[in-house]
């Protein structure tokens, strides 16, 4: 059997899982009003972009509905965008072996990031059904530590949360980046070419929307790597910035105090059980995470 063959094969049984929706009516509303969502268009999308990605060269996507289903709640439903996304989504895990590839939790490098906590998904949605997302940016040591090893264990925490809980699909994340910390030797591990990289896997490939990006505990300097960011973002997405100097603002006045780590002013989990609490899931994953390689876009000569 030819390559191209097995891939369809492939594609077809994956196809087999199908979604069952199982929200609350006024969950349901609340799709139908923002994201252009209903039981009866809902199949119909999935089959379209489903066809589409089996007859596109080069691409190795899952077509099961849920893999679908986010790409289109993240584009609101429009099959043009959600196309695109998807496709951004896949060349990028092409082009960036190194933030994509030998994803095994294992390799020491990524557990003493898992351990120190880099990328810290809650275990408690907000009052808004959204994940925050708690990512500290200088928790690791730069000359210990590389950046593509610290976006890699970030991003494998990613794709964790947005496989296992629907309601991020359905809301998006706030995101708080803690700058605490944080020195010239973390700014140099930020050329340009990696925010890049980094913004475009933000707003052009992953399926997730975000609601905020909060910056907190900013020291002065950080601006100018600040205003590199914002340089590579579309105007949706600056709108969404919130810069807070060290000390200047209170989680608990926007975010429910219960779902927070008491290291941020939270009743919730510490950080050391949060790093911990996605360490142990991350690794009983580890056959997931190698069966994702398979999915890329290869680009047809």
């Amino acid at each position: 059997m030819t390559s191209d063959k097995k891939r369809k094969v492939y594609h077809t049984m994956s196809a087999l899982k199908e979604y069952v929706c199982q929200v609350s009516a006024e969950e349901k509303a609340y799709m139908a009003e923002y994201l252009n969502e209903t039981d009866e268009i809902r199949p119909i999308k999935v089959a379209e972009i489903r066809q589409w990605i089996m007859d596109t060269d080069g691409l190795h996507a899952p077509t099961d509905d849920f893999s679908i289903l986010r790409f289109l709640r993240a584009c609101k439903f429009n099959s043009e965008k959600t196309k695109c996304k998807l496709r951004n989504y896949y060349k990028q895990r092409t082009n960036l072996p190194e933030w994509y590839s030998n994803r095994n939790p294992f390799l020491p490098e990524l557990q003493e990031l898992f351990y120190l906590g880099v990328f810290l998904p809650l275990k408690k949605l907000d009052n808004e059904g959204r994940m925050v997302v708690i990512i500290r940016a200088a928790a690791h040591t730069p000359s210990r530590h590389k950046m593509s090893d610290m976006l890699k264990a970030s991003l494998m925490a990613l794709d964790l949360a947005l496989r296992d809980h629907e309601p991020v699909t359905i809301h998006g994340i706030t995101a708080i980046l803690d700058l605490g910390d944080f020195t010239y030797e973390h700014v140099l591990q930020l050329p340009p070419s990696v925010i890049k990289n980094l913004v475009h896997a933000w707003q052009g490939c992953y399926p997730v929307r975000i609601h905020s990006l909060n910056f907190i505990n900013a020291h002065r300097f950080v601006n100018a790597v600040l205003n590199i960011f914002r340089g590579f973002m579309n105007s949706k997405l600056k709108e969404r910035i919130h810069v807070h100097s060290r000390g200047k603002l209170k989680l608990y006045e926007s975010l429910p105090i219960s779902i927070l780590p008491k290291e941020y002013g939270g009743t919730s989990d510490t950080i050391k059980e949060l790093s911990e609490y996605w360490k142990r899931l991350i690794e009983d994953n580890r056959e997931w995470f190698a069966e994702e390689e398979e999915y890329k876009l290869t680009l047809i000569k």
